[in-house]
């Protein structure tokens, strides 16, 4: 069990902070009569609302799992969490997931033929939006003015002053999952304020310079890397964005930032961390131990942050009558890869790349059990094993039922550094060297191997080397989709594979799938917002 702040406060009686006024133009937000001077009137109820705004990445209401949801009108297990949205718009468009389940449109993400009424991605422009109005609400209600009119000083008020960073950053990552899925976003700050009113749209060049400045102007406010309590962001997690940023900057705003990338993801670099020996043991339900490669994880706990849509939905999804294998006490059979995934592998039973962590029991890896005839049919596919809600040290999980689990989702690891960094070297950005980039992957391969068998060469280092080996080290982690469409590949016929487009054999599509549309139902709400291209 982790004991960190943010679990330990937990999330009850925090529905919708002072949201219910603007409830009715948005479409999203619950009633309720809890209200600021409550809420803030002592320091435990700042720490509670500062656990809400964290809280918003792993949770989906406040009763946990189900039953009082923050968003209204959608499925709270499926369409409104944030982890679990963010996999279906990440990885299942590509070759690195595919559903068996008939649930209203999921099969659209893998066919890439999703629309602007699709329920699950209404509920993917709700969430962030969601958590970015709390996060509002506690920087309204944490300005030196309103804490001294509290009561509150000292130590206690310092600490709520320098929290506010940590705000500003979790909502400045909540507008970067807008802009990389949507491509714009409603637009709402502090200060807004409470009350009726049509919130403005911003355009993906004006979020990008939004989120950058943000991110900029924080970072020094920010505690120091690896200074502050783990589940809560630090400077580490700041530069990391903006590494990630910068390095899919051409998508963004048309221009490439690689020197910047490099920059950015060097800062990371040099802030301490080092790649844990182990890779399996990073996605265990103790992975909150491995601070020296997670730079920031949303913390998932089976008791306090109950939801199917946090790394419980990883677990379950993947497994079927194996679920043992997984650490739960049941499967829900319904999440694999394509073979298009197993192909980046030499081999597939993790021998030689202990990154290759598929089941191997109750589903075997033969050519013939990976193939997909039948997208409905979870007994063939690539059926992947990485999390696990098991700990590497033996001992219990948190949940005695094993039906949630206790494994966080890492947002931002160090070997995606590495890769940044590598990639922006190929891409021509300034600032790096070929050396340092080999050094870097073969860094990566060394852990994947244990040894320098799987080293390559200056030779062999090219773009589709890194692509590959992202892949390979990243998947099913959220990075796939954003990482085809900076190469081209998501929508074109370059790069084919199984149940690409809903054919068997893949088939390039609409080149307007490389962004989601924003849900039709917003559009009617709030007439300032527009609609993307195609849809």
């Amino acid at each position: 069990m982790k004991y960190i702040t943010i679990k330990k406060l937990g999330l009850a009686g925090l529905a919708a902070i002072m949201l219910t006024a603007c409830s009715k133009k948005l479409d999203l937000f619950p009633q309720n009569d809890f209200t600021s001077e409550s809420a803030y009137a002592t320091v435990d109820g700042y720490k509670a609302v500062l656990a809400k705004v964290y809280g918003g990445l792993a949770s989906t209401g406040n009763a946990g799992p189900a039953g009082n949801s923050d968003i209204q009108g959608l499925d709270e297990g499926s369409q409104s969490p944030f982890i679990r949205g963010f996999f279906n718009c990440q990885e299942l468009p590509t070759d690195e997931a595919v559903v068996s389940w008939n649930d209203q449109t999921i099969k659209d993400f893998h066919g890439l033929r999703w629309s602007s009424a699709d329920p699950f991605l209404k509920g993917m422009y709700a969430r962030p939006i969601y958590n970015i109005m709390v996060a509002n609400e506690y920087l309204r209600e944490s300005t030196d003015d309103k804490v001294a009119s509290r009561g509150i000083s000292g130590a206690d008020a310092d600490a709520i002053r320098e929290s506010r960073a940590e705000v500003r950053f979790l909502r400045a990552f909540n507008y970067w999952a807008m802009m990389d899925l949507f491509g714009k976003s409603t637009f709402i700050d502090e200060s807004n304020g409470v009350g009726t009113f049509l919130p403005s749209e911003k355009t993906k060049a004006e979020l990008f310079t939004y989120i950058e400045d943000e991110l900029k102007t924080i970072e020094t406010e920010l505690a120091p890397v690896k200074t502050n309590e783990y589940g809560r962001v630090d400077q580490g997690a700041c530069w990391a964005l903006l590494a990630r940023m910068y390095l899919n900057a051409k998508t963004y705003i048309g221009s490439e930032k690689n020197t910047e990338a490099i920059t950015y993801a060097s800062k990371v670099i040099g802030g301490g961390y080092s790649l844990h020996s182990n890779y399996g043991e990073l996605f265990m339900a103790d992975n909150d131990k491995r601070t020296n490669e997670i730079i920031f994880a949303v913390g998932c706990d089976g008791l306090r942050t109950k939801s199917y849509g946090n790394t419980t939905f990883f677990v379950h999804c993947a497994s079927g009558d194996d679920h043992d294998e997984f650490g739960v006490g049941g499967g829900w059979y319904g999440y694999r890869a394509t073979s298009a995934l197993a192909n980046k592998f030499s081999d597939l039973s993790g021998a030689t790349d202990k990154r290759a962590m598929f089941t191997t029991s109750a589903f075997g890896t033969s050519a013939a059990q990976i193939a997909i005839s039948d997208v409905g049919d979870f007994n063939n596919g690539l059926h992947i094993k990485k999390y696990r809600n098991i700990r590497s040290d033996g001992g219990p999980t948190s949940d005695p039922n094993r039906d949630f689990a206790d494994i966080d989702f890492p947002i931002f690891r160090l070997s995606e550094m590495y890769l940044i960094y590598a990639e922006a070297v190929l891409r021509g950005g300034g600032g790096g060297s070929d050396a340092t980039a080999l050094n870097y992957i073969n860094l990566i391969r060394q852990r994947a191997y244990g040894n320098a068998s799987g080293n390559i060469t200056s030779g062999e280092l090219t773009l589709q080397f890194i692509l590959d080996e992202r892949a390979r080290e990243l998947y099913w982690e959220g990075h796939r989709r954003t990482d085809l469409i900076r190469y081209g590949l998501l929508t074109t016929g370059t790069y084919l594979w199984p149940w690409k487009g809903g054919v068997a054999s893949g088939t390039a599509v609409d080149n307007k799938y490389n962004i989601f549309p924003v849900p039709a139902s917003n559009i009617t709400s709030n007439p300032n917002l527009t609609q993307n291209d195609g849809y």
